[in-house]
Formats: structure tokens, C-alpha cells, sequence
């Protein structure tokens, strides 16, 4: 057993920059792990600049200087965030305390409802439909004190939330204006012979700012829609769905199915089992079908492809470990592990033949 682990290690680690590769992404992973919370910050402003940089080169290709273009496109886009929170806020928020108004309403008839099922499906007996009924009661009482938790830390969250409005900012538009300083100052610290690493970053560049991209335009695009949607066919709540809606492309196929929970309960309670309630299931699964069948490809063409399973993998593995960042960076991280795998030194044609199954 020593020979053949002793072997695999050799041949896979034969090679000097395929071992400065790993030592650099274990270190990196190490770091996040540990300070992610402390690198709150930096990691939104990574993720802004990805999506600004964009249209800043393209008006770079136009002749106009980087620094002119910077600070345009990072005041048009504060802007564009300013005059969207301030239309959704008061229309979120009201229809949140409607909400909020009518739970104990809703949670009365869906225990009558509950009651209701032994008399209708009689493999249903009442003792099942008892424990369900402690366990949502259970899950209630959770959800209140998480909610009461968050109401008395509201204050030192606010106060971190003001400090992240103003660094946010700053951090993002150095990044954006040093952006070729940054970076040629971490290849100072890096060995001359990077061949591999260049190869590795340079695919992982291309494809992040293509995810971060990519996921703006379809949270705002489907969220947009979804509004569309729920407002012709005179849904409550339609604009907190709708935001719901949008934010639930951040988890790939999990993110769809959970928020399909509080539209059916919502529809069901406004309409009952009636033609609305099937007419609004069923356009709402024909907008994600559009989603994830044409818009999806039309946004991430240029993204490496990854097997479903892969991608669900990703977004539990990272999500477990990072929270809400590994969540929204599970595929570029996925992308990350595959662009490792494919640069990776091999040795032998076979290995090679058999990983390149495997990636695809």
C-alpha cells in the first residue's frame, strides 16, 4: 500500500509548479476558511469589480482613460443600486408586515386543512397528521426566536452594514483602478516558472467574470419577470416573491425547488386547489423551465459545462463550509477544481483518457 500511495504521490507531484499549485490553493482555501467572515468585504468587492469590469473595458476599447471610465461606471452603478433600493424597500416592506399579519391566519386554516386529510385520504391516520402538526409548531417556535435573535443584534448589524456601505465602495474602486498594479505585484512573490499557475488563472479569471456577470443579469432578469408574472395574475405578495424568485438562481436547481414552497402556500390560501392556483403553478414552472433552458445558456455560453451533480456537490461542499460565499461562488469554485484537474501534469495517456471522461 506505501508503494502504490508512494508511486501516485510521485507522479502526480514530480513536477515543481504542480506543487507550488497545490501549496498556494491549500493556503488560500486555509485563509478563507479561517477569516471568511473578516473578508466579508473584500469578497463583495471582488464580486462588484468582476461585474463592472465589463463595461469598463469596453469603453477602454473606445479610447477613453481607465481611471475617467472607473469612476463613471462605479457612480452609475451606485446609482442604479441607490434608486432600486429605494423603489423595492417601502413595497417590500409593507408586504412583509402584510405578511407577517396574516401568518396566524394562514396557520390556523393549514391546521384545519391538516385535520381535514384523514377524512379525505384514509391512508393518512391521525396520528401522522398529529406529529406533523408538533413538528411545524416546533419549527415556528425556532423560527421566532431566530427571528427575536436577529431583532436585538439589529443594532451591531446595522452598524456593520454602514461601515461595509463605505468600504465596499473604496475597496471597489481600487481594485478596479490598480487592478494591473495588484496584480503585478503578487507575481512578485510567486516563482519565474508559473507556467501552470498562469494557465490555471487565466481560465478561472475568464470564467468567474463570466458567472458574476452572467448571475446579475439572470437574478435581475427572472426576478423582473417572475413580478410580471405574479402582478397579471393578482398574486399577494408579488413583489417579495418576485425578489425571492430572483435571489434563488444563486443556488442552482436547490434554490428553485425551495422558493416554490411559499408561492404554492401563498397561491393556495388566496385561491384554493382552483383553475388560478393550477394557471399560476403552471406558468411559473414554464418561467423556470425558460430560465434554465434558454436563458441560462444564453448567459453562461462561455462557462464551462459541469455535470449537474457536480454542480449540487459544489454548492453543499462549499456552501457547508463558507456559508452564503460558498454558496454563490460553488461554481466558479467547481470551475477552479476542474481547471486544476485539466492543467494538472499526467503522465501516461491512459490517465488522461480516464480524467477527461470524468470531466465530462
Amino acid at each position: 500500500m506505501k508503494e502504490v500511495i508512494g508511486g501516485w504521490l510521485r507522479k502526480r507531484f514530480s513536477d515543481p509548479q504542480a506543487v507550488i499549485l497545490a501549496v498556494l490553493l491549500v493556503a488560500g482555501f486555509t485563509v478563507v476558511v479561517m477569516a471568511g467572515e473578516m473578508l466579508a468585504p473584500l469578497l463583495a468587492s471582488i464580486v462588484i469589480a468582476y461585474l463592472l469590469e465589463g463595461p469598463i473595458r469596453k469603453l477602454e476599447r473606445l479610447g477613453a482613460p481607465r481611471l475617467l471610465v472607473v469612476v463613471l461606471v462605479l457612480v452609475l452603478f451606485m446609482v442604479f443600486l441607490v434608486v432600486l433600493f429605494f423603489a423595492l424597500l417601502p413595497t417590500m416592506w409593507q408586504q412583509m408586515t402584510d405578511l407577517l399579519q396574516e401568518l396566524p391566519a394562514y396557520i390556523t386554516r393549514g391546521q384545519v386543512a391538516l385535520m381535514e386529510l384523514p377524512a379525505h385520504y384514509p391512508f393518512v391516520s391521525q396520528a401522522q397528521v398529529h406529529e406533523l402538526m408538533i413538528m411545524i409548531r416546533t419549527e415556528l417556535g425556532g423560527l421566532g426566536q431566530h427571528i427575536l435573535s436577529l431583532s436585538l443584534s439589529s443594532l451591531a448589524g446595522g452598524i456593520t452594514l454602514l461601515v461595509y456601505l463605505v468600504l465596499v465602495p473604496v475597496l471597489v474602486f481600487f481594485l478596479l483602478k490598480d487592478k494591473e498594479r495588484i496584480i503585478e505585484w503578487i507575481k512578485g512573490y510567486l516563482p519565474h516558472q508559473r507556467t501552470l499557475l498562469i494557465e490555471v488563472w487565466e481560465e478561472l479569471d475568464q470564467q468567474l467574470g463570466n458567472y458574476v456577470r452572467g448571475k446579475f443579469w439572470e437574478i435581475l432578469i427572472v426576478a423582473v419577470a417572475a413580478y410580471a408574472l405574479f402582478a397579471v395574475m393578482a398574486l399577494k405578495y408579488a413583489m417579495l416573491l418576485a425578489v425571492l424568485v430572483g435571489f434563488s438562481v444563486l443556488v442552482p436547481y436547490i434554490g428553485a425547488a425551495v422558493v416554490t414552497v411559499p408561492i404554492a402556500v401563498v397561491a393556495y390560501f388566496q385561491w384554493g386547489l382552483s383553475s388560478q392556483f393550477a394557471w399560476l403553478m403552471a406558468a411559473y414552472a414554464v418561467l423556470q423551465a425558460l430560465d434554465g433552458n434558454v436563458l441560462v445558456p444564453l448567459l453562461f455560453s462561455e462557462v464551462v459545462n459541469l455535470h449537474p451533480v457536480a454542480i449540487i456537490v459544489a454548492v453543499l461542499f462549499f456552501g457547508g463550509i463558507w456559508g452564503f460565499w460558498g454558496v454563490f461562488f460553488a461554481i466558479p469554485l467547481a470551475t477552479l477544481v476542474s481547471a486544476v484537474l485539466r492543467a494538472w501534469p499526467r503522465h501516461g495517456e491512459d490517465g488522461v483518457e480516464a480524467e477527461k471522461r470524468v470531466l465530462e
